[in-house]
């Protein structure tokens, strides 16, 4: 194996569900190369990749199909504030995640679907209304263990904070 191709499977297997772009970024290598050393690695099977809302992420192949969904999307921040919130608390409606989490309402609604969607969360009807409910909260203990998230995953994750609470004032 060629050092750029160990460069790129040490990369992932130390940053498991990271993202394309980063990946160059991470290593400065050419898009070319990385697309080229990927294709490589993903074909021996020494990577899996998936795609979650538009990014593809890639993972050593030991994380399941579900852990490879929950580890994307534990790499947004907001997700990651939203399931950090619902760990340490019971169970909680969406107002009171937008409330706490100081966040737009829209914005905690499109994560919760994305949690629902991927089988980290589930809607439940309760007295006094909706709440949120975590689906395995010690899978999510251990994944959150796994990932620390990138500098750039933050700065888009507050981009869009931001773009909200001026659309939302």
């Amino acid at each position: 194996m060629s050092e750029t191709r160990s460069r790129v499977l040490d990369c992932i297997y130390d940053n498991p569900g990271i993202h394309f772009s980063a990946i160059g970024r991470t290593l400065d290598i050419a898009t070319g190369q990385t697309q080229y050393h990927i294709r490589k690695l993903c074909r021996e099977g020494s990577l899996e990749k998936e795609k979650v809302c538009g990014r593809t992420h890639y993972y050593p192949p030991t994380f399941s199909v579900w852990e490879r969904g929950v580890i994307a999307l534990l790499r947004r921040e907001t997700t990651r504030e939203i399931v950090l919130l619902l760990l340490r608390k019971e169970p909680l409606p969406p107002n009171e995640i937008a409330d706490r989490l100081e966040l737009a309402r829209s914005t905690v609604e499109w994560h919760l679907s994305r949690l629902v969607e991927y089988d980290i969360a589930e809607k439940q009807e309760a007295d006094d209304g909706l709440i949120i409910e975590l689906t395995k909260d010690e899978e999510l203990y251990r994944l959150l263990r796994e990932i620390q998230p990138r500098l750039i995953d933050r700065v888009v994750d507050r981009f869009s904070r931001l773009t909200d609470s001026l659309l939302d004032d």
